[in-house]
């Protein structure tokens, strides 16, 4: 299950096979089941996570008990909730496993210990930082240039395994739009099956 993590370091590294084996032998990874909050909304964030199997997703909760999903990480994705740019350092969102998983896990407490362990960590930690920064605010700008269709059309492209991976309601809410439209946009797009909401 590991190779999932080694694949993806090589992108980042010019290390060997070999060498990043050796680098990853001691690396936690844990299975969780489905609907397991991995972190509640209002908590401090003490642990990253790596998708080597399954589907996690980013939502949150208003004060009017309207939910939100901002994002689904799968598999080759990494999951970290940045906020230490606030005051009480407090998640504004959870994380749940919306399908069993199986991910590396990682403790944001002690990473810079490991980064003094391995150095090699810290540069790759970066450069996947920044690509998944870049990712963000390229998707982003397309969302908020976009129509709901162009959105949709995105979403085949980039990600088409979600459409029939996640509950409609959710997809909807990723996509800004109600779970009405999305089954008209999906009609337009002659796809006549709909996911039954879990």
């Amino acid at each position: 299950m590991k190779d999932v993590l080694i694949q993806y370091m090589k992108r980042f590294s010019n290390l060997s096979e070999e060498e990043l084996r050796k680098l990853t032998e001691n690396v936690p990874v844990a299975d969780f089941k489905k609907g397991t909050i991995l972190l509640q909304q209002g908590e401090i964030p003490d642990k990253c996570y790596f998708v080597l199997k399954g589907c996690v997703r980013q939502y949150a909760v208003a004060a009017d008990g309207k939910e939100t999903t901002f994002n689904f990480f799968t598999e080759e994705q990494s999951v970290t909730i940045f906020n230490q740019h606030s005051i009480d350092k407090a998640s504004n969102y959870s994380l749940s496993c919306l399908e069993d998983c199986t991910l590396i896990t990682g403790d944001l407490f002690t990473e810079q210990e490991m980064y003094d362990l391995h150095p090699v960590l810290q540069t790759m930690t970066r450069k996947m930082i920044e690509e998944d920064i870049g990712v963000m605010r390229d998707d982003f700008a397309s969302f908020v240039a976009s129509s709901p269709e162009e959105r949709y059309k995105a979403l085949q492209e980039k990600r088409p395994d979600l459409i029939n991976r996640v509950p409609q309601y959710q997809l909807a809410s990723y996509l800004g739009i109600t779970p009405e439209s999305l089954s008209r946009i999906k009609k337009r797009f002659g796809e006549s099956h709909l996911r039954v909401v879990d």
